[in-house]
This record gives structure tokens, sequence and C-alpha cells, in this order.
């Protein structure tokens, strides 16, 4: 009896490779392999934008986009990690060579009208988003649309412009809090009111909106805190903040209540209310 011997794809490949050992070189090993150092690096990266301290994920993209600078993902990297940092003006270079790249897409440019917003360049930033599509419909676009129509006072622009970013993201706290903000700047504190109370309504750590939102109250005359989540030292912070914005309405007597109030309040030495009650008695 003749027996038929079988073998799965991955023994013919370990086959293979040893019949032909003797004329693959390391080179040819190392070509073989480059796949899956890409991923590997790709997992990397990606690891360093989410997870690194940015000033390290800085250094990596750096250090790799040297190594490789073809490969736009790492100068892509390097210009979002610079961002991070805090470090705009350094990532407008990168971000131009990142959108005349061949595999340049349309969320490169939002990202960089975004870097040029953080560089004062309104205009530039205004550019950039008009070379978008329009189809291209994204939180990130709509949210850049809507702060640069605030900037040229197009209220009604820019009402349209953050109604639209916060249906496109599941996370709309910090675009509800900009739209409130804009609404304070217009003088409308009503409005400004409600869309603090949005904002913390899907996100109640956001300590800005809660913030915002008593400045938004002081400015309509009510020094009261709002009936919202806070721990010992924000209620301080926030009643600082309150009695700030009554001395300026010229409610010096509800102002220094306050103050004496956030004295009491904070559960450590709340230096900026001491200095600012002992400037306000003298």
């Amino acid at each position: 009896m003749i027996r038929i011997l079988r073998f799965t794809p991955a023994a013919v490949a370990v086959l293979a490779l040893a019949a032909c050992s003797n004329s693959t070189t390391g080179a040819d090993v190392e070509r073989a392999l480059d796949p899956l150092n890409l991923i590997d690096e790709t997992n990397l990266a990606e690891i360093m934008l989410s997870a690194a301290a940015p000033d390290e994920a800085v250094d990596y993209f750096r250090r790799a986009a040297s190594e490789d600078p073809e490969r736009i993902d790492l100068q892509r990297g390097l210009a979002t990690s610079l961002v991070r940092a805090g470090r705009a003006a350094e990532a407008l270079t990168v971000w131009q060579g990142v959108v005349a790249h061949d595999g340049a897409m349309e969320q490169d440019r939002v990202e960089y009208a975004d870097a040029l917003i953080r560089t004062g360049d309104w205009d530039g930033a205004q550019q950039q988003l008009n070379a978008v599509p329009p189809t291209f419909e994204t939180y990130e676009r709509y949210r850049l649309e809507a702060m640069i129509a605030d900037s040229e006072e197009d209220w009604i622009s820019a009402d349209s412009f953050y109604e639209t970013a916060a249906g496109l993201t599941t996370r709309p706290a910090n675009v509800y809090n900009n739209w409130g903000y804009s609404h304070l700047t217009r003088g409308d504190y009503s409005g400004a009111e409600e869309l603090f109370l949005r904002a913390i309504s899907y996100d109640p750590e956001l300590f800005t909106a809660k913030n915002n939102l008593v400045l938004a109250r002081a400015a309509q005359g009510n020094y009261s805190l709002p009936l919202i989540n806070m721990n010992q030292s924000e209620r301080a912070q926030l009643l600082h903040t309150t009695a700030l914005a009554a001395i300026r309405r010229g409610d010096v007597d509800e102002g220094r209540g306050l103050l004496n109030e956030a004295i009491d309040t904070h559960p450590q030495h709340f230096e900026v209310a001491v200095e600012a009650l002992r400037a306000l008695n003298a």
C-alpha cells in the first residue's frame, strides 16, 4: 500500500525554507520580515501617540522620521506630537510637508488648520479648511470652522458649525463649553448658562465648564453656586470666581462675603483668595 503524505501549509513553508537555505541570504530574510517590522512600528507609533508623554512622543517620532523621511505616517506623528506638547509653532513646518505629500489625507489639512489656529494664524487656518472638500464632514473640521466664525463675530455661522460639530461626536462636552463661551462673549449670558449646563451634563468633571457657568450666572447678578457636582476644592474655586465677578460688577460687599466663604471652604490654605481679600480690604 502506498502511503500518501499530507502536509499543512505551515509545514510546506518550513520545508521550502529549509530547501533553499543554501541560497537564501540574510538580506533576503530581512526583506521577508520587513512587513512584520512595519506592523510592529505602526503599533508602536499608535502607542506613542495615545499613551506616551508628549515630549517622549516627539523624541520618538523625530528620530524615526529622520531615519525614514519618506514615511508620511511618521511625519504626521511628529506634527501631532509637537502640537500635543504645546509646540504648535514647531509643528507648522512639519504639517506643511505632510499636506504636500502624495499620501496626504483630508484630515491632515484639518490638523494643520488646528495648529495654525493655535499660533494665531486664523486666515491660514481658513485657507486650509477651504481646501478640504465640503463632503469631508468631521467633528474636528466643524469645531475649527466654529472657532473661526467666532473670531470673525459671524454668530449665525458659528452657531450652525457648533451644532453640527456636537452632532458628530459622542463626547460633545467641549463643543458645548466652547459654544457657551461664544455666547458669553456676545453678552448672551442666559444662552451661555444653558450651554455650559449641557456641557457638564455630558462631562460632570469638566471644571472649565463649571467655572464658565458661574461666570455666566454672575454676569446676570446671580451669585449663588449652581446645583452641580463639585468637590470641596472646586467649590472654593468657584466661590472665588464668583466673588471676583461680583466685585467687577460693583457688588463689593457680595464679593467680600464670597471671598471669605471661599477661604473657609477650601481644604487647604487658599492663597489666591486670601490675597484678593487683603487687597479688597486695603
